[in-house]
């Protein structure tokens, strides 16, 4: 059945162009067929769900970022509402706040201006926070070294490292709050006098530095370094393609002096930078911007997606995205950075405050509907009483669907 994409490219297109083996095909339509097609990998619901958004995460972590830029962390919410479209919502900004009061308090002001700040427990959380991020900031340092150690001429531009920063856990400060710290390390230099030509130059080398993920790996294993593939055991023309490409050329370092471009160099370059994000996973359009820094090839998706046991692609939210498979387990990192954990608490308290908004409402419109008459209000008894038998009832079915699975595995010819 012809989909309404194809029917609109049979619409655009000259009739002999739709025919792939017509002589007057230009070689570019195939590139560009070609290219769509390579997108696709077979989805994994276990990843899917890692890169998953939770939208309302996201809106109050900038909402936070708000409060820490105003003085002493409050701000009218009028002043919040006017940036609702920026934060991609609708409504009142107050109806907002009011759904997380574990995250946010208001109050109101003798001239009638309506403030927001910090609830107790979020301050508490922004403060620890900040003093992980400052216990993190050596390991900031080295995370920012080694990513200049990878590029060619070890520097990179301050612009294209911002569309990356939060990907390496650095903070929106990082030129002021850690390089200052390293003078032995880092450099600023402006070599064109543009303010988009700003770059942070790497000082000096440091070999202790230089040993990558798979290298480190392999250490520890006492063996020769070696991707390692981290699909099931079932994929097996997959992982006997995976094997003849481990064996056929030996591990390039992305750290060493070796800029031949070759696929085992630009994979192991690839492997080394998601290895050093938070998350184990970055946006394929990002990394593209930085193809002559770290001698990537011209269509990186066409490497990534030719390495399944390694990568995997995804266009969830129609945002193509890397992941570094042996980063999770499941849907869950493997190991989680000290930022990681933070970002988690948020979500958690923010959650807790959303179920006790929840339950405030649900309690005042069943309250609403008494005082109308709309809900028989019965004894105390005959509610437990029911509770008691829904109990029951719910426990009976347990034990069914136990008793099931009992006889399925007892009886089945292929267990």
């Amino acid at each position: 059945m012809a989909t309404r994409r194809s029917v609109a490219l049979r619409h655009l297109l000259p009739w002999r162009l739709l025919d792939p083996f017509h002589p007057d095909v230009s070689p570019n339509l195939h590139i560009l067929r070609r290219g769509l097609a390579l997108w696709s990998m077979k989805k994994d619901p276990a990843l899917e769900a890692a890169l998953s958004r939770n939208r309302r995460w996201i809106v109050n972590n900038q909402i936070k970022h708000i409060l820490l830029r105003s003085p002493n962390h409050t701000a009218t919410v009028r002043s919040l509402q006017k940036k609702f479209k920026t934060l991609d919502l609708q409504g009142k900004a107050l109806n907002w706040l009011q759904k997380y009061p574990c995250c946010f308090e208001t109050f109101s002001s003798d001239d009638g201006e309506v403030y927001f700040l910090f609830s107790k427990r979020m301050a508490a959380l922004v403060d620890e926070e900040e003093a992980v991020r400052a216990s993190t900031e050596p390991a900031m340092a080295r995370r920012l070294a080694k990513l200049l150690m990878l590029s060619r001429d070890r520097r990179l531009n301050v612009v294209k490292l911002n569309e990356l920063k939060r990907n390496f856990g650095l903070p929106d400060d990082y030129i002021i709050r850690i390089l200052p710290q390293y003078p032995d390390t880092f450099r600023v230099v402006n070599r064109y006098g543009r303010r988009n030509s700003t770059e942070i130059e790497l000082v000096r080398w440091d070999p202790a530095l230089a040993v990558s993920t798979v290298e480190a790996a392999a250490a520890e294993r006492g063996t020769e370094p070696r991707y390692t593939c981290s699909l099931p055991p079932t994929w097996v023309k997959t992982r006997a393609k995976f094997d003849e490409f481990n064996d056929r050329t030996p591990y390039i370092s992305p750290y060493s002096d070796d800029w031949k471009e070759s696929e085992k160099r630009s994979i192991g370059v690839v492997h080394e930078l998601l290895s050093l994000t938070l998350w184990k996973k970055a946006s394929i359009v990002k990394l593209e911007h930085f193809k002559r820094e770290f001698g990537l090839p011209e269509r990186l998706n066409f490497l990534l997606l030719r390495q399944p046991c390694i990568f995997y692609v995804s266009n969830r939210y129609k945002i193509y995205t890397v992941v570094l498979r042996e980063g999770y387990r499941g849907s869950e990192l493997v190991e989680k950075d000290p930022l990681v954990v933070m970002k988690d608490k948020l979500g958690e308290l923010m959650q807790e405050g959303l179920h006790e908004y929840n339950r405030r409402r649900r309690l005042a419109n069943l309250e609403k509907k008494r005082k109308r008459g709309e809900i028989e209000v019965r004894p105390k008894e005959e509610e437990d009483e029911e509770d008691e038998v829904e109990a029951l009832r719910l426990h009976s079915a347990e034990k069914r669907e136990e008793r099931k699975r009992f006889y399925k595995v007892l009886f089945d010819e292929n267990p």
